[in-house]
């Protein structure tokens, strides 16, 4: 049986009193942990209110404060890693779905986490994202089965399996491969380089849509709620959007992003049981050479294909997503 747990202070938003509306007429406490009936609704979950859900927090050596949501009263037995511009949150139907406890880690910079330490050009690819990783795993899921990541997130775990490997049981890669790069997330790119603030909730939740054209109008009402702030002037802003962010270097006036070709080592390296989840619709970010090279780095790879699914497997298809893992470890 789960119960809910409220362990931070709630960020008031405005809403209409007749459904989503505008935003702007009403202004109402957010509490993160109010909608899990809608995605339980939504896909057809068995609901038994109250759950057991918290908002943690983990404190680095450097002082700044990794945050997460753990699922459910025993030590978890999976971790979630999501992506870029997410939260913890993105894995909450995934979650409802597997009813069994598991850790959902906000990555440096993203929902409730502090930023990332300052940029480290001598560092290896996401070595301090996996540092931090590491540090939360340690202290809350050290006995996790599997570690799951999506996009950021499995480039993150990719580089916890090298910098940490007895944390990284089993791997499960969900649209990513090292082989990823610009001219291939460049419509994630252009949605998360879009506008810094949007006037109205409404404005906001429209841009989303016409971005995210896979994804339910309700779920992506719920990702914005969990995943932006409503500012004193009634505007609104991305969660993610951090001004303290580490500054990556520029060549040419223009920001240079690390490359991760590296990590495919660290797929032929790891040696342990390996899931790779694909999204088959045009929103994926990997390429027909990308799983060929994976299946080449490493010959006993699980390869599964979901047809209905973009990039955003948790969200397209969170049910066919959480069957997967389940099987894959044995849950």
């Amino acid at each position: 049986m789960y119960m809910w747990s409220r362990a931070i202070p709630s960020v008031y938003l405005r809403i209409t009193p007749i459904g989503y509306g505008d935003y702007m007429n009403n202004r109402v406490p957010y509490d993160e942990f109010s909608m899990f009936h809608e995605n339980a609704a939504e896909y057809g979950i068995a609901y038994t209110s109250p759950l057991v859900v918290s908002r943690v927090f983990v404190t680095m050596p450097d002082g700044r404060k990794m945050s997460a949501l753990k699922w459910g009263n025993d030590t978890p037995r999976v971790v979630f890693l999501h992506g870029g511009a997410q939260n913890a949150h993105t894995w909450d139907t995934v979650a409802l779905a597997l009813n069994v406890p598991l850790l959902c880690i906000d990555l440096p910079g993203h929902g409730h986490s502090d930023s990332a330490a300052p940029f480290d050009a001598t560092a290896l690819p996401l070595q301090q994202n996996a540092a931090d990783i590491a540090h939360v795993i340690r202290e809350l899921a050290p006995e996790a089965l599997g570690v799951v990541g999506m996009s950021l997130g499995g480039l993150t775990t990719l580089a916890l399996s090298r910098d940490w490997p007895a944390l990284v049981r089993k791997m499960v890669l969900v649209d990513i491969t090292p082989g990823v790069n610009q001219e291939k997330t460049k419509q994630i790119t252009d949605f998360v380089n879009g506008p810094a603030t949007f006037p109205s909730f409404e404005d906001l939740l429209e841009r989303t849509i016409q971005f995210n054209p896979t994804r339910t109008v309700e779920s992506l009402r719920r990702g914005i709620l969990h995943n932006a702030l409503q500012t004193e002037d009634g505007s609104w802003v991305w969660r993610y959007r951090r001004d303290d962010a580490p500054a990556l270097p520029e060549v040419d006036g223009k920001v240079e992003r690390p490359s991760t070709a590296s990590l495919w080592e660290a797929i032929q390296h790891f040696g342990k049981p390996l899931m790779f989840v694909r999204g088959m619709r045009p929103q994926s970010v990997v390429t027909d050479e990308d799983e060929e090279e994976l299946r080449r780095r490493a010959s006993s790879v699980r390869v599964e294909h979901i047809a209905e699914a973009g990039h955003s497997v948790q969200g397209d298809t969170p049910l066919e997503l959480a069957a997967l893992i389940r099987d894959f470890l044995r849950l």
